[in-house]
């Protein structure tokens, strides 16, 4: 962390990212500790850690928190994950449908993040779409029984043509395992949107179901551009099986409440990283503004 002058005016979210940060790599830390180095109340600390500890981010205990050890196998259903980072999810979304060209062909994997990606990518003209996310499938299809002119005000009409993968649907609602790596097998994509469970420098993309893992190779070999649309809390966390390094994937969106320390790491192995900024963070002077890229 920065010394306590230099961190007086951090944005909130911007100050419990770096408490997490320090959680995740020290494993705990203390109320006094934390309210010298950010310069900020015992109060104003111990309301970001309640914050924090409801969003399952970590455990508060006496005098501070400790790390949550999330079994490596745990899979959380598609409506807890929902209401996780909601408007960081948001941010992202826009951030991403800015690389969709119109007319190519792109993947969808399962997620909350590509879910809030796919209510905008209904609006970019003739894509191709393939997905293993019901979730997904769901938005195109509503789409194409909107009426005409019903979007979104400024929005493009779009049209998609949509395949659904098959396979064996998964508490956050893929569709994995044998069928849907045989169908993925013989396609080839412009682009990949790829949800992650977790990401790190070390153990690089990986998910807690093993079907999935393999589900989600294949997307990645059949893609020539990989896209990881990931939340900041995704960093650091490590499933039970890795299916991609962080070399293969050419750009990361993420928000803004990923750690510098981080953002370092990532730089270090992925091509482009664009970090989605909240409006007031963005009109900060020393800030990237939203969807700022650092290739």
């Amino acid at each position: 962390m920065n010394a306590a002058g230099e961190n007086q005016n951090l944005l909130a979210e911007q100050r419990r990212a770096l408490i997490l940060g320090e959680v995740r790599e020290r494993g705990g830390v203390r109320v006094n500790e934390l309210t010298r180095r950010l310069a900020v109340s015992d109060m104003t600390i111990r309301r970001d850690l309640d914050v924090l500890a409801r969003r399952g981010a970590l455990e508060k205990v006496h005098g501070g928190a400790v790390r949550v050890a999330d079994a490596s196998t745990h899979e959380p259903g598609f409506e807890a994950k929902s209401a996780l980072e909601q408007p960081a999810k948001d941010r992202i979304a826009r951030a991403a449908a800015e690389l969709a060209v119109p007319g190519s062909a792109i993947a969808l994997s399962g997620g909350t993040t590509t879910y809030a990606l796919a209510r905008l990518l209904t609006e970019v003209p003739d894509l191709t779409v393939v997905t293993n996310s019901v979730r997904v499938a769901d938005v195109f299809h509503a789409a194409r029984r909107r009426p005409s002119g019903a979007a979104r005000p400024g929005a493009r009409e779009g049209t998609a043509t949509v395949v659904l993968t098959g396979g064996v649907r998964t508490p956050s609602d893929s569709l994995v395992g044998p069928v849907a790596d045989a169908a993925i097998r013989t396609l080839h994509f412009d682009l990949l949107f790829l949800g992650v469970h977790g990401i790190s420098a070390e153990a690089g993309l990986s998910t807690p179901n093993l079907a999935e893992a393999e589900t989600n190779r294949r997307l990645v070999g059949s893609a020539r551009r990989v896209v990881v649309v990931a939340d900041h809390t995704k960093w650091g966390q490590v499933g039970l099986s890795s299916f991609a390094s962080l070399a293969e994937v050419h750009t990361f969106v993420t928000d803004g409440g990923l750690p510098q320390r981080a953002r370092e790491r990532v730089r270090e192995h992925i091509r482009e990283l664009v970090v989605a900024e909240d409006a007031e963070a963005a009109d900060g002077s020393d800030v990237p503004g939203a969807g700022a890229r650092d290739a």
